[in-house]
């Protein structure tokens, strides 16, 4: 596609921690290697009272602090911080943003912003840019990602933005869908001929999507009791996921196609009914337990009162339509898992006739899994002949042939998903981003989750910490004869 780099670049939230741990570095490291726009600036804005020579000291320490050691570049980190100037600013407070105006000065030359606020000050947010002339035809924004706590919140946010922006200057940023390995799926599926033919009802039997954790709250209680499992991950992470597993081969790689055939399949998702909520969904929330040989808190006793919010999420999904009708997607995730691990497995079916039976070796249906982190490979998993003279008959083993993207590409730099994601925002590219439409009907869909909990008065049942959720999630797959990929 035809890209169009802005000028500038405004950072609210430039003081935060998301800015000190992602923002900053990728930022950096895309200036170390050449690919920001000569001349563009970086205005940082958060409440305070730094100047510039501030902000850029507190850049200077958090580039200190979590870029690699093998990154770190003196003379590069000294013009990066050229690049930088702050300006105070409260997005609850219009006094704000005529000086933040002046401090940007001409945007002419193309303007992106990056908002990570509350969705309580994104209705001030964007009226007082359109105030002070930062909302015009040159300007992009970009939106951090959970966009509401529900479709109804989410149209009221997403109306408020179009009303100063239109689509295709909005630009929603999952920062999932900029890690390398995601990314690979489209490569996986579209660059191969060999999966299409068996990429349907007909060749996989189910697809498991496990994104654990082993962290609890740390410092996100304030948002994650208010959302839970279901939204923190479900929405905004794992059904993005989905899309790409389950969508139709796009045209073309440009954004309009990609996410056109990624809304058709959050358009198919079945819609669970109250009465089929139990059955297909399992809610849990972590005790007091040990993660990785380390004694560890309940979440009721970290949040320091008792509350019904879940930590663990499992359902059974479908995606009602022709390529994948009758296949089940088992989705989960949890904090205080055994292990921090986001992976994808799916499930061929088995050979139609086995001539191997009764002949040593228990013929297993093939896996493929792309596992996308903490490590990142794809591995299939196919039958092969043990060694041997076979006078007993044959006997087959399972074998992995494993591509670990770690290994093959050693030799290339693995970037911060929010490195790709800010140049995309710089230079105008959409395909990474998520559409308005994608958004609502991910809600429309776990809204109706949620109103089957309430009205079946469901509770999280208690798991301990350490382990892989409540003994219902096991269930809920062993019903069909499938079990959990955990190892």
């Amino acid at each position: 596609m035809e890209r169009n780099p802005v000028g500038k670049l405004l950072l609210f939230g430039a003081t935060g921690d998301l800015a000190r741990r992602m923002l900053l570095p990728s930022l950096y490291g895309l200036h170390a290697d050449g690919l920001l726009p000569e001349g563009l600036t970086i205005t940082g804005s958060a409440r305070g009272e730094l100047d510039d020579d501030g902000f850029r000291d507190e850049a200077s320490k958090a580039l200190d602090e979590f870029l690699p050691e093998d990154r770190k570049d003196a003379d590069k980190i000294a013009s990066f911080l050229q690049r930088l100037q702050f300006q105070p600013a409260d997005l609850s407070d219009e006094s704000t943003f005529a000086p933040l105006a002046e401090k940007i000065g001409d945007v002419s030359g193309g303007l992106s912003i990056f908002l990570s606020t509350a969705p309580s000050l994104f209705e001030p947010a964007v009226k007082g840019l359109e105030k002070v002339g930062l909302a015009g035809p040159t300007v992009r924004i970009g939106l951090e990602k959970p966009l509401g706590y529900d479709l109804a919140s989410s149209k009221e946010i997403n109306d408020t933005v179009a009303a100063v922006f239109p689509e295709e200057r909005i630009f929603r940023i999952d920062h999932y869908l900029g890690k390398e390995t995601v990314q690979n799926i489209l490569a996986l599926r579209f660059g191969n001929s060999f999966f299409e033919p068996v990429w349907n009802a007909r060749g996989i039997d189910n697809v498991q999507i496990t994104v654990s954790e082993t962290v609890g709250l740390e410092d996100r209680a304030g948002y994650y009791d208010g959302a839970g499992a279901l939204r923190d991950m479900v929405t905004n992470h794992i059904l993005q996921l989905v899309a790409l597993i389950a969508m139709e081969p796009p045209a073309r790689f440009d954004p309009t196609d990609i996410r056109d055939e990624k809304a058709k399949v959050f358009r198919s998702l079945r819609r669970i009914a109250p009465e089929e909520v139990p059955h297909c969904t399992v809610t849990g929330q972590y005790v007091g337990g040990a993660v990785k040989g380390e004694i560890v808190k309940g979440y009721d006793e970290e949040l320091g009162r008792d509350s019904d919010t879940e930590t663990f999420v499992a359902i059974k999904a479908h995606v009602d339509n022709w390529r994948w009708q009758g296949v089940p997607f088992y989705l989960r995730t949890g904090k205080r898992m055994p292990v921090r691990r986001s992976e994808i497995a799916i499930q061929f079916k088995p050979v139609p006739h086995s001539m191997f039976a009764g002949r040593g070796g228990l013929l297993q249906p093939n896996m493929l899994v792309i596992r996308l982190q903490p490590e990142e490979y794809i591995e299939l998993l196919v039958m092969a002949k043990e060694p041997g003279l076979d006078r007993d008959g044959v006997r087959l083993r399972e074998v992995p042939l494993k591509l670990s993207l770690d290994a093959e590409f050693a030799g290339t730099r693995r970037r911060i998903a929010y490195e790709r994601l800010l140049l995309d925002l710089i230079e105008g590219d959409q395909t990474l981003f998520v559409r308005r439409d994608e958004v609502e009907a991910q809600w429309l869909w776990t809204d109706a989750i949620r109103a089957g909990w309430k009205a079946n008065g469901t509770k999280p049942r208690h798991y301990q910490s350490g382990t892989w959720g409540p003994s219902a999630a096991i269930a809920l797959t062993e019903r069909d004869g499938v079990t959990w990929v955990d190892d």
